[in-house]
């Protein structure tokens, strides 16, 4: 490159930042499924496919939870350039290919392009253009980026308020001078770089950056800026050392397998965070754009299903949150002793419109407790060791007992859920939108609510705790033992309804007790967890893989039958990736592996359809009307427990049953990819091998003992 002027330099005054030029007359939540996103937690750029930002809502650069760029904009001679390809290098990096034909020598072939790299870090944003030239004569032009600054909340633009609420407050200002530029709100500070380039501010308060360039003949010439923040309130930030978890090598005849997996694990890397308070312990941030935090249930879910992988991504979890665990009853934060927090934020979560407002650390979920210890006992038989497990025991002792005395908060045996502060969440288990939990005939279900699948966590949670607590030889398993016994009981008692089709759960029982008779995904969570006997598992196997349930795509979250189902309805009809998986993986656990295979078929499909990142969430179209999986439209991607579940679907299809102790790794392989050789498991801290046949056979194995069950 080279610049024929020097940069000039704008006088150092403070401009207020302008306000984002799209506007939406109605405000509407952003949709995402036609955009590009680089990320590498806490940062992410959102942009059009030729890398422009500011013709969407959610297009900018992000930090934080703050938006600091809203729009911006690249022109070379003073066009955009026609752009040509989009090209992923990574979770964290994207490249853009355009053509610039106004400079060109106008013959049949395009001789001029560029080519524009966007890369996210945990600090900020770099980015790299290039103009590539195979004239015979030196190209003379200038390049020139707009950037409209910007420091809008996170949760204002997801309400479709784009940056209006900052714009009102006018309290940030831009200050342009020393070759870049920099704003602030007093907590987050941009700091803009722009090596070489002449730095102003446009008639509307917009940074200009400007280079002269020379492209010689037949060469390139390149010009670099990058923009990088710091939040003196931030509660996360991002990891600085590589993932913990091993990368496997997966070698099959469905090649689709291996390809999930290595985009499922780049996501997952971009999406580790820490905690400020806790550095060095790292956990899986729920999703981007609106997720980039520790939530409870998200976090626990991820760092169970990448476990085949190895325990120290669990390990840190579980401490994360043990130091989060509750200590004292506070209705405003639904904190409780022995609670596992829901979400930690940097402050306030104010949604508009539905007059929620989550303080900075809240503990409204009614699931991630049991989940908690699920996760503990899982991990342990994984191969965490026994001082990490034994230093834990006093949080297993704190959860199992918040289940009974605060979860069962009527002393029926059940957990139940209600918000008593009137401004949190209306639902607190994973399907937590207000329409989740209804009748059959569409009518909302008045709390408290007591879930199904919670039940199964909590059966589950207080057997595995009282393993636990019988290995390191502390008191109490038999009373646990007990407890789950007659929660069991009551769950066989309450929950079961019969229609035409046969008997079946319900979603959930109501304030009066009332079964809630709504078919719904919720029924796959029950399976493997001990709670059903084996005629009621059969019956919710058959269920899971009917017509009404079972999209092609992966499995509906509401039957086709019920008034309220709409297959882009968000917890009403809609597949989430996360939750199919769950179901997968009790079939394969309870032995239906026809029915775990027939499942895994249609997440494989959905993963080709998008690319192999899978969203939070698609439409539940039936695979035989739609060629392809349809978004839906708002879903996060990438988003943790959507990726990790390819590590998860790997382990169901591969049948696998650790037990660290022994060394031992007992395994069903199913016909669900066919012949298939994996590398890169972990048990224990010992790298596992296993190659399977197309019969399902174990013809190689390395690493631990291999049970063929």
């Amino acid at each position: 490159m080279s610049t024929e002027q020097p940069p000039v330099e704008a006088a150092a005054k403070p401009v207020p930042v302008a306000s984002n030029p799209v506007e939406a007359a109605v405000a509407l939540q952003p949709l995402l499924h036609d955009e590009t996103v680089v990320l590498r937690a806490p940062t992410q750029a959102w942009s059009g496919r030729d890398g422009s930002m500011g013709s969407a809502s959610i297009h900018g650069v992000y930090f934080s939870d703050v938006r600091l760029v809203s729009a911006q904009s690249v022109t070379v001679g003073g066009q955009p350039g026609e752009h040509l390809s989009t090209l992923v290098d990574a979770a964290d990096s994207v490249t853009f290919v355009t053509l610039q034909r106004h400079l060109d020598d106008r013959g049949a072939d395009p001789r001029i392009r560029s080519t524009h790299t966007r890369t996210a870090t945990i600090a900020g944003v770099s980015e790299t253009f290039q103009l590539e030239s195979h004239l015979d004569a030196d190209v003379r032009t200038t390049a020139v980026v707009i950037l409209r600054a910007d420091l809008s909340d996170l949760d204002q633009i997801k309400a479709g308020l784009g940056s209006a609420v900052f714009a009102s407050a006018g309290a940030a200002a831009v200050v342009v001078g020393g070759g870049g530029a920099t704003w602030s709100n007093g907590s987050v500070t941009a700091t803009l770089a722009a090596p070489g380039a002449a730095v102003s501010l446009d008639p509307s308060g917009a940074v200009a950056l400007s280079w002269a360039i020379v492209v010689p003949a037949r060469g390139t010439a390149s010009i670099a800026w990058s923009l990088s923040a710091t939040d003196a309130s931030a509660v996360v930030r991002g990891a600085e050392h590589p993932p913990s978890w091993s990368i496997p090598s997966i070698t099959a005849g469905d090649d689709r397998f291996g390809r999930w997996m290595a985009t499922a694990l780049g996501d997952l890397d971009a999406l580790r965070l820490s905690t400020v308070a806790e550095p060095d312990r790292v956990f899986l941030a729920a999703g981007a754009p609106w997720f980039f935090t520790l939530f409870g249930r998200d976090s626990i879910w991820a760092a169970r299903f990448m476990l085949p992988l190895g325990t120290e991504l669990a390990g840190d979890t579980l401490k994360v949150l043990a130091g989060l665990q509750g200590s004292r009853e506070n209705a405003e934060t639904a904190e409780q002793p022995g609670k596992i927090m829901h979400e930690l934020r940097r402050g306030t979560l104010d949604i508009p419109g539905e007059g929620v407002s989550l303080p900075p650390l809240y503990y409204g979920t009614v699931d991630a407790t049991a989940l908690w210890v699920c996760l503990l006992h899982d991990a342990w038989r994984w191969g965490l060791p026994d001082r990490e497990v034994e230093a834990l025991l006093p949080h297993l002792v704190g959860a199992l007992e918040w289940m009974r005395d605060f979860g069962d908060a009527d002393g029926d045996g059940l957990l139940e859920y209600v918000d008593n502060s009137g401004r949190g969440l209306a639902n607190q288990g994973w399907k937590d939108s207000g329409d989740s939990v209804q009748w059959r005939d569409g009518s909302l279900a008045e709390g408290p609510i007591a879930l199904c699948e919670v039940q199964a966590y909590a059966y589950e949670a207080a057997i595995h705790g009282a393993e636990l607590l019988d290995h390191f030889e502390r008191e109490g398993a038999s009373e646990w033992r007990a407890w789950a016994a007659a929660l069991r009981k009551r769950f066989h008692a309450a929950f079961w309804i019969e229609d035409a089709d046969g008997a079946y759960p319900a979603i959930a029982l109501d304030a009066h007790k009332r079964p809630v008779d709504t078919v719904t995904s919720n029924l796959g969570h029950l399976l493997g967890t001990g709670l059903l006997d084996e005629r009621q598992a059969t019956l919710v196997a058959r269920r899971l893989v009917s017509p009404e349930l079972n999209s092609g795509y992966g499995l509906r979250t509401m039957s086709t039958d019920s008034a309220g189902y709409w297959p882009l309805s968000y917890h009403g009809g809609s597949v989430w990736t996360h939750d199919t998986a769950i179901a997968i993986s009790g079939l394969a656990r309870e032995g239906f592996a026809a029915e775990a295979g027939l499942l895994a078929s249609g997440l494989l499909a959905a993963a080709s359809g998008f690319d192999y990142r899978m969203p939070e969430l698609h439409s539940g179209d039936a695979a035989d009307l739609v060629a392809a999986p349809v978004p839906y439209p708002a879903a996060c991607r990438p988003q943790a427990w959507s990726a990790a579940a390819a590590v998860s679907v790997l382990g169901s299809a591969l049948g696998l049953l650790p037990d660290a102790a022994s060394a031992t790794l007992s395994v069903s392989p199913s016909d669900i990819v066919g012949a298939i050789s994996v590398s890169g498991l972990r048990l224990g801290g010992a790298d596992v091998s296993l190659t399977v046949n197309a019969d399902g056979g174990v013809v190689a194995a390395s690493g631990a003992t291999i049970e063929v069950r």
